[in-house]
């Protein structure tokens, strides 16, 4: 089990936060998909520590708190077929956890927390690609704000 909790650790040291910056605005007011986002990571890591520590209760909390999350309007924020499949299998993997979690099933749930940051790893790459922005950190300027003039270098609008 320790092998197991060890990876998964790893496992999200390498994948890295499943936060994605906001578009625009002030920096001080974060966009409220970001907020959400935020506490998707709080209750995740909370999840991530209840597997770690043997506590079912913070486990089945944590994951109860990420389909609360999961169910808000803000959650959405790419109306497409493929967006909604990983939303639903993001829900599937928390109530799995929940599941797993009063069953005391601490190999069930550790799976599932994978399962479920797995979900979010491919729903951020699919929303980075679909929105076809990528954040400039110097400037704060979408790149898709860019268009290419004739010989292909790019200007701005």
């Amino acid at each position: 089990m320790k092998t197991l909790c060890r990876a998964v650790v790893v496992f999200l040291l390498l994948a890295g936060a499943c936060v994605p910056a906001g578009r625009g605005g002030d920096v001080d007011k974060p966009s409220k998909t970001a907020e959400l986002m935020r506490k998707k990571l709080k209750h995740s890591q909370g999840v991530l520590e209840g597997v770690a520590l043997n506590d079912f209760d913070k486990i089945a909390d944590n994951a109860d708190e990420l389909i609360t999350i999961s169910q808000r309007a803000e959650w959405v924020v790419v109306k497409t077929p493929q967006y909604e499949m990983f939303s639903n299998q993001f829900r599937r993997s928390a109530e799995s956890l929940v599941k797993n979690a009063k069953a005391k099933n601490l190999d069930g749930a550790a799976l599932d927390y994978v399962d479920l940051t797995m979900t979010c790893v491919k729903c951020h790459k699919y929303v980075r690609e679909t929105r076809g922005v990528r954040r400039d950190g110097d400037r704060g300027v979408d790149l898709a704000d860019f268009r290419p003039d004739r010989d292909g270098t790019r200007i701005r609008p």
